[in-house]
């Protein structure tokens, strides 16, 4: 609170006004300079910064201009959330039954859900313990599951876009439970070639799980987890495929469930009965009769903390629940995603000033290209909300702190940001966005936003941009001054010179990921922060993942380091070939892309290209993406139709290597381009139509035997050869 309240104090001393102009002139170069230096000059870009203190804009680029904010929309739904609910507000579920319920028998046990976005299989093994303590012995017409505080719409806007099972892709819920999520482990058996065994968490008669994982060596890991509705439209299918390797531990994939409410009361009815509760009846949907009697209730913890899973961790599933509870509460039951963006829209033009049409707001998440906002929009809806007290603590504290934790755990280390700056990511595809707020150095507070859309290259490089930024404006007062802080995050590379160096630290580094200790990460994360060549540091993150897969930062610093260019790739695949080692990075990029990590796929396809002239590199990357279209064809389609022209071609001409070798007529891939022909949006189905054309005449071609060559001509001194045609002659 402490730190909150030094917000809203004023200075004691006004600072020099000549001083302060002076800082801020230096501070609007270094951002100007960065912009006109970097990737970020190709792009498209609105950015503003402005002072809290005096209100001045300090700097302004293009602020106006409505870009797609992606998961920077959830700063208006939170907003929004604080206002109409308020920072105490709870979500309450009620378990009721008959009215002349006694001696622990209850025909029907009622579930009423109003759409609490935290309940997990913990919180819930605690209510189903209130339940048997408040004398609930037997169930003998089964459970209705109450869920009319929600319509029956439960994928938001602009999440049609995206298909699949990944757990972000979630549904809402007005019974919800574990994000409506859930875990599926596997463990490998004794001796490689056993069964691996398949559980998921919770479990319940909810799950059909249909598995043929096998144990491989400690160097396989190509597995495959599916989750669908099964064929009697009740339960979920979970299918697991591939082979998970020995010794390494217990494997985890978290998948999507698709009907919120069947999940939550197939699972309480198994921890009834785990605590001696006899349950008959079906697990069905319903209402509550005005004559039931509540046997207990849940509430959540508080709005305000429900916030820091929002935005700290960017939670999908957690702000389009938010979206249809205020719609709810603020335009009345059913709650609606219509509703709730009335609710937003209200909110804005009333209480803000932002006024309706001057944005696109679609969904509360800024999932996919579904919304538009500006930096100044944006700007002002942090102004407004550090003004409100008492939620403007509530507000401020939900955001991830540089260097410290949530999305920004890992960003801006060793910058003067550390600690004084907490903002909001947004992250898709070619769309990267910083919006918050930040005590400079010398004590002046800012409210800032950059927004960044349609930019060339990765998107490291613009993160890079965008933290060198921030980290300027958190310079100011200090000694270094912007320029220096935005060095400070632009680290030139320093290429290592010696290759005898440079084979012995790739040995070093080989040696760390091979054994696979997860105690390894975080001095491996030191040495890539302060690592200065390019190839080293993609050595030391293929280590870092080895090491420890399943941090999904470790994932991030991966992708940015693997790098297919002479400088990097290059110089290492040639160093592996002197010092006599497999070549590294490739591999951990092959598994990521198979395990369906769309970049990874993408990735993939740049180290195809560079690879084309090198031998055995090409024949590697050819059969891994056979394996890419077998184990995450949609993925695969995806990134071909979005990859350059050069990209694309050469992973073709992979890929038709790859599949005439691996010969499998029945291939996934196949069947995934059907599906994609059918898909809504016209662009996609055309695509994967001249797509299987192409690969059906490229492998029919690839597969017809050769005809004898024929015999060449050589003419006689006397009969010269024939001279070319002219043109028009």
């Amino acid at each position: 609170m402490g730190v909150v309240l030094g917000w809203a104090l004023t200075a004691l001393a006004a600072p020099d006004p000549t001083l302060k102009e002076k800082e801020r002139e230096q501070l609007r170069r270094a951002l100007t300079s960065v912009i006109e230096t970097s990737t970020l000059k190709g792009a498209r870009v609105t950015v503003q910064v402005k002072s809290l203190d005096d209100g001045a804009f300090v700097y302004s680029r293009d602020g106006d201009e409505l870009l797609n904010p992606a998961s920077n929309v959830k700063l208006f739904t939170a907003a929004t959330a604080l206002t109409a609910l308020g920072p105490d507000f709870r979500f309450e579920t009620d378990f009721l039954t008959d009215h002349d319920f006694k001696e622990g028998k209850a025909k029907v046990l009622y579930v009423r859900g109003r759409g609490d976005p935290t309940i997990t299989t913990e919180r819930l093994y605690g209510i189903t313990a209130d339940l048997v303590h408040a004398g609930l012995k037997e169930i003998t017409d089964g459970i209705v599951l109450d869920e009319s505080y929600f319509d029956g719409e439960r994928t938001a806007p602009g999440f049609d876009q995206e298909t699949g099972d990944k757990s972000y892709l979630a549904p809402t819920g007005a019974l919800s439970l574990n994000w409506n999520s859930v875990g599926v482990y596997l463990r490998p058996g004794d001796k490689v070639g056993q069964p691996a065994a398949t559980e998921v968490e919770p479990p319940s008669d909810f799950f059909v799980i249909e598995s043929e994982a096998v144990t491989g060596t400690k160097t396989q890991r190509r597995y495959t987890v599916s989750s669908s509705v099964d064929k009697d439209k009740v339960r979920q299918k979970i299918e697991v495929k591939g082979v998970v390797p020995i010794d390494k531990g217990v494997w985890s994939q978290w998948k999507k469930i698709d009907q919120p409410a069947l999940y939550f009361g197939f699972t309480l009815k198994q921890m009834l009965q785990a605590r001696g509760v006899k349950v008959k009846g079906r697990i069905r949907a319903g209402g509550v009769p005005t004559t039931a009697k509540l046997l207990t209730a849940s509430a959540s913890d508080t709005l305000d903390i429900v916030l820091k899973r929002l935005n700290k961790n960017s939670s999908n599933f957690v702000a389009e629940q938010l979206i249809k509870v205020i719609g709810a509460e603020v335009k009345g039951v059913p709650g609606s995603h219509v509703k709730g963006i009335e609710a937003v829209e209200d909110f804005l033009e009333r209480d803000v000033g932002i006024a309706r049409g001057t944005f696109v707001m679609k969904n509360g998440s800024g999932l996919n290209d579904s919304n538009r906002f500006s930096a100044a929009q944006t700007n002002q809806v942090l102004a407004h909300m550090i003004q409100r007290f008492p939620i403007a603590p509530e507000y401020l504290s939900a955001l991830a702190i540089a260097a410290k934790d949530g999305t920004l755990k890992y960003r801006f280390e060793g910058s003067e940001a550390v600690g004084r700056l907490r903002a909001k990511t947004g992250t898709l595809e070619n769309v990267s966005a910083l919006s918050g707020y930040v005590q400079a150095v010398g004590g002046e507070r800012f409210v800032f936003s950059i927004m960044v859309n349609d930019f060339p290259g990765r998107a490291s490089s613009v993160v890079q941009h965008i933290d060198a930024l921030g980290a300027a404006v958190a310079s100011l007062g200090s000694a270094q001054g912007p320029s220096a802080a935005v060095a400070s995050i632009m680290r030139p590379p320093s290429v290592v010179t010696s290759a005898a160096e440079l084979e012995t630290r790739l040995k070093t580094y080989v040696a760390m990921g091979q054994r696979a200790d997860r105690r390894n990460a975080p001095f491996l994360r030191t040495a890539w922060r302060s690592e200065k060549d390019p190839a080293v540091r993609a050595v030391i993150a293929d280590a870092l993942i080895l090491s420890d897969p399943k941090e999904p930062a470790n994932v991030r610093i991966f992708l940015d380091s693997a790098v297919a260019s002479g400088e990097v790739f290059g110089r290492l695949r040639d160093a592996s070939k002197r010092a006599q080692l497999d070549v590294p990075v490739l591999p951990s990029l092959v598994e990521l892309a198979a395990s369906g990590h769309l970049e990874a796929v993408s990735r993939l396809f740049e180290f195809v290209r560079f690879n084309a002239s090198d031998e055995l590199s090409a024949a590697f990357l050819a059969e891994q993406l056979a394996v890419v279209a077998h184990d995450a064809p949609m993925e695969l389609l995806s990134a071909l139709r979005s990859a350059s022209d050069v990209d694309r071609a050469a992973a073709l001409d992979a890929l038709v290597t790859g599949l005439v070798k691996q010969s499998q007529a029945d291939a996934p891939l196949w069947s995934a381009l059907k599906t994609a022909q059918g898909s809504v949006e016209p662009a996609m189905a055309a695509f994967a139509k001249e797509l299987e054309v192409q690969l059906s005449q490229r492998i029919a071609e690839a597969k017809a035997p050769k005809s004898p060559a024929e015999p060449v001509v050589v003419p006689t001194p006397a009969e010269p050869p024939a001279q070319p045609t002219a043109p028009g002659g």
